[in-house]
């Protein structure tokens, strides 16, 4: 017995070993009821905050609603999903940490929080399941963890990214600190930044070109950013007072506002003069060139430079 499966381990070994990490996905989920016995839970209303290696990259509030329950494993419905591949350069190639926490709206009530995670992989495995049902599932080193509330909560874990790009700015050195020089450095960039928005838009152009997801030769043709400056769409930003300035422990330092996005439509009604494809494409584009925050590196010439 022992030879017939070392010699099933030996035929499996090639397909195992081939098999590649993609990304890792993480869910989180706050909820009232019992998964254990229920096929539907209520979700916690309530603010979450996702940061990968010390850097804040998004606040998603979570609202009340019905969320099923899935699978034998009793897997809650994601209120926050959070697939790695797509966090951009953020993500090291090599270890990373993943930090998750939720503030709910009612301090007082009783919840409780789930935090999953997955290896996404190219290979197709098969598990049988507590009633002999055979299941095909392309993820591996799969985990779960629960929290309780009252109050906040707070999950962490380590996580390996080798699908990552390794950028050269990833081996800079720490910011620590910033001098004046910096800040106000930092200020005209900011300020630059939204001045971007503005014809012949060639400045615009030149952040977008930095997306390799977008057409540039379509997005000239159409001249969605054209079509909004015209409807009046201006862009601003908060007073340099207003600004945050927040070292991470890496080479990042990240720019935001006190309260609020760092960028925002001076009057974002014109943009229902924009009409069709034309709104989607301005839509997207400003997203891309004015996001809630900006990571920002010290560059090889000792200016500093965006790079999300």
């Amino acid at each position: 017995m022992q030879k017939i499966v070392a010699l099933l381990l030996l035929l499996a070994w090639p397909s195992l070993a081939a098999a590649t990490v993609l990304s890792v996905e993480f869910k989180f989920t706050p909820f009232v009821g019992e998964p254990a016995t229920s096929d539907q839970v209520e979700t916690v209303p309530g603010a979450a905050q996702v940061y990968i290696n010390g850097v804040l990259v998004s606040e998603p509030e979570v609202a009340k609603n019905s969320v099923p329950v899935l699978f034998d494993e009793r897997e809650v419905g994601p209120s926050v999903w959070i697939p790695a591949k797509s966090l951009g350069p953020v993500l090291r190639k090599g270890r990373n940490r993943i930090r998750v926490r939720f503030q709910p709206a009612d301090p007082s009530l009783a919840y409780r929080a789930q935090f999953r995670w997955a290896s996404v992989t190219d290979a197709t495995t098969k598990q049988e399941d507590s009633a002999g049902r055979l299941r095909e599932t392309n993820q591996a080193d799969e985990g779960v963890q629960e929290k309780k509330g009252p109050g906040p909560v707070e999950f962490e874990r380590e996580f390996q990214a080798d699908f990552a790009p390794d950028l050269p700015w990833h081996h800079n050195a720490p910011v620590t600190a910033l001098t004046q020089a910096d800040r106000k450095a930092l200020i005209q960039l900011v300020e630059e930044r939204a001045a971007a928005f503005r014809p012949d838009f060639s400045a615009a152009y030149r952040i977008l070109a930095k997306s390799p997801e977008l057409d540039i030769a379509e997005i000239l043709k159409g001249k969605c950013l054209d079509q909004g400056y015209a409807a009046g769409l201006r862009i601003v930003t908060l007073a340099a007072d207003q600004l945050e300035f927040l070292t991470t422990g890496n080479a990042e330092v990240v720019i935001r506002g006190k309260s609020g996005n760092l960028f925002r439509p001076a009057h974002p009604e014109v943009i229902e003069k924009v009409k069709d494809d034309a709104q989607l494409c301005l839509g997207i584009l400003l997203s891309q060139l004015f996001p809630p925050r900006l990571a920002v590196v010290r560059g090889a010439s000792g200016g500093w430079e965006v790079v999300y």
